[in-house]
């Protein structure tokens, strides 16, 4: 089944901070004369480089969002990666870092915030499209830093957000942050975490077991071990996997284990991750995934499966 003739809409897996387009980016770099970092441009030539150094870029990317405005530029931009108009369901799931843009670098407060993605929301919606935001705490600041983020948020949360997750160096242990997950959930949210990107395939495991997350971000190194794999499969956990940023970011990846995560079983699905630094858009990551799957129709309709199934846009809070 061609790529083409399947309507594939839904982003699994888009950061907010890394969604916002280069041209935007440029231009309001300039507006502010601060200079581009040539990191960041070597990754809109398309080069890889270690993940310390794309968290340098994102962070200067970030460091532009100071108003409602800007934030929902980077939610439309989100959508405009989409692909064209069709009758299947559409979507995003979209990590949101408030902790950075409010209170450590205090670009913008809290309700301006809120009001730039609810604005977002509002212009998406108008195109079929369905948002979920998921909080997202830094794994190697610790545990205070996810404490930090919800004590930010508070209780009172809009309902557009749904969820909260770990990203970052996979540094601390997850069942150090288990306190933190269990006080996201008690909020209603469902958990996910960044695990087996740039930490060892053990992190996936201790996340599901010692953090009880419901979905895992990446998980490609689970690839090389097939006890791991089979531990996801059995418990149906969902993965999001974002193959160009994959290949961009872990070195160890010669070609990507799509295929072999998923003849192994594991729940995958496709997501963008932060296409506005690691280039790239949906129907990319599908046209990737059909050269990894060898036009395989039946691994590809299990892909297109999950990407619905499991998406958060589509359920609210648990």
């Amino acid at each position: 089944m061609p790529v083409s003739s399947m309507q594939t809409r839904i982003d699994r897996h888009a950061h907010l901070e890394g969604s916002l387009s280069p041209a935007w980016v440029k231009e309001r770099a300039a507006a502010l004369r601060a200079p581009l970092p040539e990191p960041l441009e070597a990754f809109w030539r398309g080069e890889a480089q270690p993940f310390p150094i794309f968290i340098d870029s994102f962070l200067f990317v970030a460091d532009l969002i100071n108003s409602a405005e800007a934030v929902r530029q980077a939610v439309n931009a989100a959508v405009e990666r989409l692909p064209g108009a069709g009758e299947s369901p559409a979507g995003i799931d979209m990590w949101c870092s408030p902790l950075f843009l409010v209170a450590e670098r205090r670009l913008l407060p809290l309700d301006e915030l809120w009001k730039g993605i609810e604005q977002g929301i509002a212009d998406a919606k108008a195109k079929g499209v369905g948002i979920a935001i998921i909080l997202d705490a830094v794994n190697h600041f610790g545990p205070q830093n996810g404490h930090a983020l919800l004590d930010l948020v508070g209780n009172d949360l809009p309902p557009f957000v749904v969820g909260f997750s770990t990203g970052g160096l996979e540094g601390v242990p997850f069942r150090e942050w288990a306190p933190v997950f269990d006080r996201a959930r008690g909020l209603g949210l469902r958990c996910a975490a960044h695990a087996g990107e740039n930490g060892p395939a053990s992190n996936i495991v201790e996340a599901v077991k010692e953090a009880q997350v419901t979905r895992i971000v990446h998980a490609v190194r689970a690839a090389a071990h097939p006890e791991i794999m089979e531990f996801l499969a059995v418990r149906e956990i969902p993965v999001d996997v974002c193959i160009t940023s994959n290949l961009a970011l872990v070195p160890e990846l010669a070609s990507h284990p799509l295929k072999t995560m998923m003849e192994a079983g594991v729940r995958c699905a496709l997501g963008t991750d932060d296409p506005g630094i690691i280039k790239t858009d949906l129907g990319n990551e599908w046209q990737r995934a059909e050269t990894l799957l060898r036009g395989d129709s039946g691994l590809l309709e299990r892909l297109l499966h999950n990407s619905v199934k499991d998406a958060w846009c589509f359920g609210g809070r648990k």
